[in-house]
């Protein structure tokens, strides 16, 4: 019996806690999935949905937290993540999935699956909106809600392998050596 996400199709909107970036100690070139000004992300540059991220160029270290919306919605952002071979990348630890196996399995250099289920900070508990109108931004400490599924940080690039591999934040895979052919 399958496992169904109580969120599919709700919203794509799950946000990187904050305590990622610190235990990562990175500042960021991109953040090319931005939800805007208000959010965390350390990143010099950032694309927000309006922006549309995906079809534009990338450069230097980016920090890639797809849409999790749709079925393989997030495929396009991986394999220009993974294209791009300088950044760190959250993604659905679904090891059973084609797009795993073609090419994460294959192509990414490190692997991080965090320990315990990711406290994802949800757009609707990142921001409310007052009765004056105006938007307020949950504190940094907020916490949202967990998805059904585990996830993983890929990473490419020396630096950012290296910022996964002593980020203590679960178990660390160098998948340069254990590549699948």
């Amino acid at each position: 019996m399958a496992e169904h996400e109580p969120s599919i199709g709700q919203s794509d909107e799950w946000y990187t806690p904050r305590d990622y970036f610190a235990a990562l100690g990175l500042t960021f070139d991109l953040d090319p999935c931005s939800p805007g000004a208000h959010h965390w992300v350390p990143a010099a540059k950032v694309f927000t949905k309006s922006d549309d991220g995906l079809p534009r160029a990338w450069n230097g270290r980016v920090f890639v937290n797809p849409p999790f919306g749709g079925r393989h919605g997030h495929v396009p952002w991986l394999l220009k993540f993974l294209d791009h071979g300088n950044g760190i990348a959250v993604i659905r630890a679904y090891t059973s999935a084609d797009w795993w196996h073609d090419h994460i399995a294959r192509r990414a250099e490190t692997i991080l699956f965090p320990r315990g289920k990711t406290k994802f900070i949800r757009g609707e508990e990142m921001r409310s909106t007052a009765r004056n109108g105006s938007v307020t931004v949950h504190p940094a400490g907020s916490v949202g809600t967990s998805p059904g599924h585990g996830i993983a940080l890929i990473g490419m690039g020396e630096e950012c392998n290296a910022a996964l591999r002593g980020c203590g934040l679960g178990q660390f895979i160098d998948n340069r050596q254990h590549r699948v052919a």
